[in-house]
């Protein structure tokens, strides 16, 4: 008897306050989205470091004018390094060439400005410890036939670098959104309560407890927290089908793929925290405003 009763409270509490809550589960949403896609996109830049890290090179780049004997000495010198991961890959500049035609093959005009002799022939190694580059770099720029000494791992940081400063900027947005959430579910909830005022005023009479009072408004609360994060779940769903698979998918070629597995795991977090941070928010509201 007393959950039906309960349970009617929060549907006639919605209707009452029907624009509020629309309010507040569209500004839920909102945040919740950000909230979500920044937590996708901390993960995804740690696969990303993860996968491209393992697979950085060092690149030592050959002077043009640099002999067979030159070459022939750095290559045995690479070979019996302690710190080199074997085998140490030769690429030469026809090899070169063919690989920039290939990479920038959607900018004709670059290609045909490029001569076949103007990139360097080049040592790719992997190193046992990417740590070590700067040993490395003392070890071979500056000797014979050496023109420069380039870390991948140095030109990723540089990306991940604008891809956390990406990441920092959603969970900003995603906070500040956040907050408005909170005081409008506490601002809904105070409205709710105070067009039921007299309702609450017979029931604390007839010794009803503050839970038995509280309860239809928190839920009232978690349910337009709990929406919000099923209309955020939606929303980070359709961004991976329209736009990471879809329209933005050139552009994220280089990028990792981005798993269904992670947007999917986002749904019942997302449900989690709305539903919570609503309650517990609904509920220091009353706790307060009962009191008065």
């Amino acid at each position: 008897m007393r959950f039906k009763y309960v349970l009617s409270e929060v549907m006639v509490g919605l209707w009452r306050n029907v624009t509020m809550t629309v309010a507040m589960i569209i500004t839920m949403a909102v945040s919740l989205t950000m909230l979500g896609a920044s937590l996708v996109l901390y993960k995804q830049i740690e696969a990303m470091k993860g996968y491209y890290f393992e697979r950085v090179e060092v690149s030592i780049f050959l002077k043009n004018d640099a002999t067979d004997q030159q070459q022939q000495a750095l290559a045995e010198q690479l070979r019996n390094d302690p710190m080199v991961k074997q085998p140490v890959t030769f690429e030469t500049k026809t090899e070169a060439y063919n690989k920039f035609k290939v990479q920038f093959k959607d900018a004709p005009d670059l290609v045909k400005a490029t001569k076949p002799d103007s990139l360097p022939a080049s040592f790719r190694v992997k190193l046992k410890d990417p740590k070590q580059f700067d040993q490395i770099a003392a070890t071979y720029r500056g000797r014979d036939g050496v023109d420069d000494v380039l870390d991948q791992q140095r030109l990723l940081a540089k990306v991940f670098g604008v891809l956390g400063a990406a990441q920092n900027m959603a969970l900003a947005v995603a906070i500040i959104q956040g907050i408005a959430a909170l005081l409008l579910v506490g601002n809904t909830i105070q409205v709710a309560a105070y067009s039921r005022r007299r309702e609450v005023a017979v029931m604390k009479l007839v010794g009803a407890s503050n839970w038995f009072i509280q309860s239809p408004f928190v839920l009232e609360a978690m349910f337009a927290g709990i929406i919000g994060a099923v209309v955020a779940s939606l929303g980070l769903m359709a961004a991976k089908v329209w736009l990471i698979d879809g329209t933005l998918k050139p552009l994220t070629s280089l990028l990792t793929p981005v798993g269904w597995g992670r947007i999917l795991w986002m749904a019942p977090i997302l449900v989690g925290i709305g539903a919570v941070v609503s309650g517990v928010t609904g509920w220091i509201t009353l706790r307060f405003y009962i009191k008065k």
